[in-house]
């Protein structure tokens, strides 16, 4: 394999879990980590990283990958300023939970070269737990990455199927898909889930104050519905900004369902939701599945 260095810009929870995973499932070349002083510190006594790089340029320097593992809006601020300076044989990807406005970036950055240069992507890795101290080797065993090639882009190409066989080696399971696509799939399936988990946990601080032992009341339904209302605003304000059209969609149709369900309570009407809810847990084989 031709990849003897790859760089990882931010090296929090999933760019530290990336580095402890390349380490682990073999990887025998040079990990630079670029982030403040104090949190490359940290990556270096985990052993995420070999070397630490406090500038975005001079940590890109000699790469064969580079790895943006910041939120989104970062991500698309990086593209631009790392475009112009890097190797045109250094592949430069991503791991931010929106696609189609980095992909525009990306295409607006790159030009005619985009194909060669960068690949969109998205694992569906993480915790509630931000922070270089929570990072895991383990993180994407048996998780979806998600793959948004840019047009006319093939997964084939060299340094392109070079960085997805380090990915599988990592546990993960490569799933293909165009921008718009990803960013309607996860709308519904992650990024609706943490709305619906906020607002619970804040109408509950609204209704009996941040120290009800709701929790422990609660039990374990009440837990696994809050555990994710500890995710950081700062990544979500990026996430809420970039696929506002696709989220702001799934809401209305949530609430639409809640309020049918609202005006239902007293009849066999909820049964029939009941019913319709209990599909969704029948064997994956039996349903289509996207990725």
């Amino acid at each position: 394999m031709s990849i003897r260095q790859i760089t990882i810009i931010g090296t929090g929870l999933i760019g530290g879990s990336v580095g402890l995973a390349m380490k682990a499932s073999g990887f025998r070349g040079k990990i630079v980590g670029c982030d403040r002083k104090e949190i490359l510190a940290k990556a270096k006594r985990k052993h995420a990283i070999d070397a630490g790089v406090v500038d975005p340029l001079q940590a890109c320097k000699d790469s064969d990958v580079v790895l943006l593992a910041v939120p989104v809006g970062s991500v698309i601020e990086l593209i631009v300023r790392l475009a112009p300076h890097l190797s045109p044989d250094t592949l430069l990807t991503d791991v931010g939970s929106t696609k189609s406005e980095v992909l525009r970036t990306a295409e607006r950055a790159f030009g005619p070269t985009t194909a060669q240069r960068f690949l969109g992507g998205h694992p569906m890795a993480g915790k509630e737990n931000s922070g270089i101290e929570f990072a895991d080797a383990d993180l994407f065993r048996g998780a979806v990455w998600f793959l948004t090639p840019s047009r006319h882009q093939t997964l084939k190409s060299k340094r392109v199927a070079e960085f997805v066989a380090l990915i599988r080696k990592l546990g993960a399971r490569i799933s293909v898909l165009n921008g718009a696509e990803h960013d309607e799939l996860c709308g519904w399936i992650s990024h609706v889930p943490q709305m619906i988990s906020t607002a619970l946990a804040s109408t509950l601080i609204e209704e009996y104050g941040e120290n009800a032992p709701l929790l422990e009341s609660g039990g374990r339904a009440l837990r696994e519905m809050t555990r994710i209302a500890g995710s950081p605003y700062s990544m979500w304000r990026d996430i809420a900004l970039t696929n506002k059209q696709s989220i702001a969609e799934a809401l209305l149709k949530l609430e639409q369902k809640l309020a049918h369900i609202r005006e239902n309570l007293g009849s066999r009407e909820l049964e029939r939701e009941f019913d319709q809810a209990h599909r969704l847990k029948q064997p994956a084989k039996k349903r289509s599945a996207r990725g």
